[in-house]
């Protein structure tokens, strides 16, 4: 069995792209709450404004998802510096499992997020 060594750098690599991700979501939902507002104005229907309500916490939801997101991913930064300013460049095993399961984390989330904007997409093409 050969042993694979994970380096600070691969995993910061990811982190990077990770935030940059996250924060272009941060950029999509602005824009989708945009789209709801114009929409507020455009429709008085009971049914249509309780959409709007549900993608509204939808996209609350989703804001308060990617902010603990970003935080777990500066906390783990934080331990991979730190380890970095220790001169080990080669990370522990309890380290490598944590941002192995935070990459599940983040497959699902993205998983979830693009699930939620298909839905958004066919009911404004609906009522836009």
């Amino acid at each position: 069995m050969e042993t694979q060594v994970i380096f600070n750098t691969d995993l910061h690599f990811e982190h990077v792209q990770w935030n940059r991700e996250l924060s272009f979501w941060e950029d999509e939902l602005k824009s989708f709450n945009k789209r709801l507002e114009e929409l507020v104005v455009r429709w008085t229907d009971k049914e249509v404004l309780a959409n709007l309500e549900h993608y509204q916490n939808e996209f609350i939801l989703q804001d308060k998802r990617i902010d603990e997101l970003q935080e777990a991913i500066q906390v783990h930064e934080t331990r991979i510096a730190a380890l970095s300013k220790a001169k080990k460049d080669a990370l522990d095993t309890q380290t490598v499992k944590k941002h192995f399961e935070f990459r599940n984390k983040m497959e699902t989330q993205r998983q979830i997020y693009a699930d939620l904007k298909k839905e958004f997409f066919r009911f404004l093409s609906k009522y836009m």
